[in-house]
């Protein structure tokens, strides 16, 4: 699995928008907005699973760049997660 970071996104999109788009490309495994943990508001972007480093090359390729209810969508490979740290 290869994991998309989407930003931009507007304000409106949800998860299943997010699934749905990125199925017209391959398998996604998962898709989700992050929303803000106070309010339940979108922070304006997600990340995607694709199934395959092709299929997301692809999503890549096809998305990034486009727009969406206004807004350039940001598409790239997802960076790493960093380990919180505690002092």
């Amino acid at each position: 699995m290869t994991r998309l970071y989407v930003g931009n996104l507007p304000f409106s999109a949800t998860s299943d928008l997010l699934r749905h788009i990125f199925e017209q490309v391959g398998i996604v495994r998962s898709a989700k907005i992050i929303t803000d943990c106070e309010t339940g508001r979108s922070k304006g972007f997600g990340f995607v699973e694709m199934g395959t480093s092709k299929e997301a090359a692809e999503a890549i390729l096809r998305f990034n760049g486009d727009t969406y209810d206004g807004r350039v969508i940001d598409v790239s490979l997802a960076r790493p997660q960093r380990e919180l740290t505690t002092a």
